[in-house]
């Protein structure tokens, strides 16, 4: 659209034009009349039409100003639907052409939240986790359809307050609830059926200024079905292999003494003797750190001096501490730390070249609120595949390694409400560190 006059400039004609009729009414008044009733004729006669004609000019600008009001109250309502228009293209038609490109923006900006919103909904309705949002620890403001089934038979939940819903919930979701934090629960449907194990993940964050939490359940039966699938196939195939290496020899060597016997050939039968003694003895030994593992109490905490605990574990393996001791004692259950040092040590001996002690070396420290107790070698470190690996039981790349001592070593220290980081060292070596809370 061609620009026309702008604004301004129709003002100011307007305003001559008036001046200009005003100034004629008023010279052609004074060829009949004297100075001062010219005057006030002239003033009757314009002054009428000045403010007629100011109003008419001016309604196209009222109706505008409206019609900007009712489009913002529409905006701030939410409807982006309305455009404006304006014939001519001047300053105040550019506004319009502005309001209406914003209109236009935020029209399809609420179109594609709105597309958004509906699929993430599809989403958050159709996953298996069921999600559970609570306001101040008061009414429930969303739950997805997974958790109106797990939790109230299908029925709505908003609006509910979330602690009358859990006190109708399973007792173990009640513990999980108020025992706090992430974790697993079992759920027992009837005294028939199978448990179905649950993983209970909640979340703080602040909303509108509100404190909101959030709750997500995610049922984990088939996975750790999966899993314990493969775990006893795992186990099947490590004890299968140990025993046909333990027993096979054994066998034999019974049937070759069972043979010297009936020939009355002793001489032979001491050592035979001594191999199955060994060969059970191996057997027995390999049993027993599966058995222990499997058996694992929960830990009896109590206050440790560092000093005594490295005295101990000198006693029974070498190793060279690097730095001094923290004096705050750890409170720990010290048999099962022990017992996951020695693994550790043990490891770092069978890593270190030629087994040499001077190689193996452990560091306690105190970090903040943690303590952490670092075993290192100079061994070939781990590559990035087999550290993946290395703390799931059974897993063990030596081949008369049962696969136990790290993951042994992870079960006691998280037991303890730690954890374990594997990492290799500059130069050469792996550094295994135990990190659990003062």
């Amino acid at each position: 659209m061609k620009k026309s006059i702008s604004l301004a400039t129709r003002t100011i004609l307007f305003a001559l034009l008036l001046q200009i009729f005003a100034v004629a009414t008023y010279c052609g008044l004074h060829y009949f009349f004297s100075v001062e009733t010219s005057l006030i004729v002239t003033a009757l006669l314009v002054a009428p039409g000045t403010i007629v004609l100011i109003f008419y000019r001016m309604q196209p600008f009222l109706s505008l100003l409206r019609a900007i009001n009712g489009v913002v109250v529409s905006y701030k309502d939410g409807d982006y639907s309305f455009n404006l228009a304006w014939p001519r293209a001047d300053e105040l038609g550019e506004l319009v052409a502005s309001h209406n490109a914003l209109g236009d923006v935020l029209r399809h900006q609420r179109l594609d939240l709105a597309q958004r919103e509906l699929l993430l909904d599809n989403m958050v309705q159709h996953t298996p986790v069921a999600m559970v949002l609570v306001c101040d620890n008061g009414p429930i403001v969303y739950a997805n359809s997974a958790a109106q089934k797990l939790l109230n038979n299908g029925k709505r939940l908003e609006g509910n307050p979330f602690e009358r819903i859990v006190q109708q919930a399973n007792a173990s979701l009640i513990e999980a609830i108020q025992r706090g934090g992430d974790g697993l629960f079992s759920v027992h449907e009837s005294d028939d059926d199978e448990e179905d194990v649950y993983y209970l993940a909640r979340r703080m964050f602040t909303l509108n200024g509100r404190r909101h939490e959030l709750f997500l359940l995610r049922q984990l039966t088939n996975e750790l079905r999966r899993q314990d699938v493969k775990t006893w196939k795992k186990v099947i195939r490590v004890i299968s292999h140990e025993l046909n290496n333990s027993l096979a020899p054994i066998s034999s060597l019974a049937n070759s003494a069972r043979e010297l016997v009936q020939r009355n050939q002793l001489e032979r039968l001491p050592d035979i003797l001594n191999t199955i003694g060994a060969s059970s003895s191996h057997l027995q030994t390999f049993i027993e750190s599966y058995a222990s593992f499997a058996k694992l109490p929960t830990p009896r905490l109590e206050p440790v001096d560092w000093a005594e605990m490295i005295q101990t574990l000198q006693g029974q393996t070498s190793f060279a501490l690097i730095g001094a001791l923290p004096e705050k004692p750890a409170r720990i259950d010290p048999a099962q730390m022990q017992q996951a040092l020695l693994n550790l040590l043990k490891n770092a001996h069978e890593a270190s070249a030629d087994g040499a002690d001077n190689e193996v070396s452990m560091t306690v420290r105190l970090i903040q609120d943690c303590f952490r107790v670092e075993v290192m070698d100079r061994g070939s470190g781990m590559s990035e595949a087999v550290m993946t690996h290395a703390l799931i039981p059974f897993y063990s790349t030596k081949r008369t390694g049962t696969g136990l001592g790290l993951a042994l070593a992870r079960e006691i220290i998280e037991a303890h409400g730690g954890r374990i980081v594997l990492a290799n060292r500059v130069g050469g070596g792996l550094s295994v560190s135990l990190i659990f809370p003062v």
